[in-house]
């Protein structure tokens, strides 16, 4: 029994645009245990905000568990 209070595994993100697809995410694995303290760092424009907005189902997505 995992104490997993968040768990995601190969979480991919795609952007359409003019000229095929931005790939925003791919392969991202995450997970955070109970009482955990997590933070997350990155450069502008690398996913952070997005990981969190699909890991709360604040943007539509292909499929949810």
């Amino acid at each position: 029994m995992s104490d997993s209070v968040l768990s995601i595994e190969d979480l991919h993100l795609s952007f359409p645009i003019f000229r095929g697809a931005v790939h925003a995410l791919n392969h991202v694995l995450l997970e955070i245990g109970r009482g955990e303290i997590v933070g997350v760092v990155g450069e502008s424009g690398s996913g952070k905000s997005v990981t969190a907005m699909l890991a709360m189902r604040l943007l539509p997505g292909g499929s949810y568990p």
